[in-house]
């Protein structure tokens, strides 16, 4: 399996939100709905994505941005334009009056700019590690996007349709899929090491062996037997190319497993850590704690909102 298809194995929309805005300048949205992933294009006209505590991004007709939900941000006009209007889960068309179809909001007029957008709404639809992979604000261009996907959704949202969400539920999948693609092909992308060594000879089965099988006690020196190296020569250029030893990214696979089927399923924690290959609960508890900072049963019941990327 290559580098995206494992990172996207589990990514599957359900019940995705999708919104077409057309907005008059000046104009500015502050977006703060809680979705853990939104994708954003233009189909006319220009916005600015502008995340807290980083640098402004521009994105134009056809280019997909990628942007991450524990990273609050605004989407304007202009950077320097003041938002007038906050978006919460609640809100449909943000301080617009809905017009036909429903998913378009804003009345159509010269010089307007027209954002498209689709989020995923549940957390249990995109793995921890995918959220971890990701800057905080990714733009894929319009000549490396899948510009008739994004054709495919405007044309879909323009009218309701029998099974439109399980259409636009799959264009959702298929964007980030194809934006995640793009994101790699880039030179000098800064795709997580893992990510990229999933490609090595020697690493990438034994990455492959320790995403498969964690409830496996693994060794180094089994793992290097199973891939067909020495212990050191395994240990030397898993650490190289992955920026960690074998076990400890073994302990945060493991750890990261774990806080999926923590929000994802009602399993108890015991259950879990035998699930991710430690003995008991308090074995995992141990190792949340000082990977996380937190407590699995704390992690369970926090707001989704409230994960933090690494």
């Amino acid at each position: 399996m290559d580098a995206v298809s494992d990172l996207l194995a589990d990514v599957r929309a359900r019940a995705a939100v999708f919104r077409q805005t057309i907005m008059r300048p000046p104009w500015a949205l502050r977006m703060a709905s809680g979705a853990p992933l939104t994708l954003a294009t233009m189909l006319r006209g220009h916005a600015w994505v502008v995340p807290d505590q980083h640098e402004p991004v521009l994105i134009g007709v056809g280019d997909i941005a990628v942007v991450r939900g524990d990273v609050p941000y605004t989407v304007a006009d202009d950077p320097a334009t003041t938002p007038s209007l906050v978006v919460t889960s609640a809100d449909y068309c943000p301080g617009a009056d809905s017009i036909e179809p429903a998913r378009t909001c804003g009345t159509p007029a010269d010089g307007a700019a027209v954002l498209l957008s689709g989020a995923f709404e549940r957390r249990g639809e995109l793995s921890e590690r995918l959220l971890h992979a990701l800057p905080a604000v990714l733009v894929v261009p319009a000549e490396d996007s899948p510009s008739s996907s994004v054709e495919m959704v405007a044309e879909e949202i323009a009218r309701d349709r029998p099974g439109q969400q399980m259409v636009l539920d799959r264009l959702l999948d298929l964007m980030l899929v194809s934006a995640l693609r793009s994101w790699f092909d880039e030179p000098g992308t800064n795709a997580p090491a893992w990510c990229r060594a999933l490609d090595d000879p020697v690493v990438g089965p034994a990455l492959r062996l320790l995403h498969d099988t964690p409830v496996h006690p693994w060794t180094v020196a089994d793992l290097a037997n199973k891939v067909g190296v020495s212990r050191a020569a395994l240990a030397r250029r898993f650490t190289a190319l992955v920026g960690e030893p074998p076990m400890a990214y073994l302990t945060s696979w493991r750890i990261a497993l774990a806080a999926d089927l923590l929000r994802e399923t009602d399993h108890t924690v015991g259950t879990i850590a035998r699930k991710v290959g430690y003995a008991n609960a308090f074995a995992l508890s141990v190792a949340f704690k000082r990977l996380r900072g937190t407590r699995p049963s704390d992690h369970r019941n926090a707001e989704p909102a409230q994960w933090r990327a690494g």
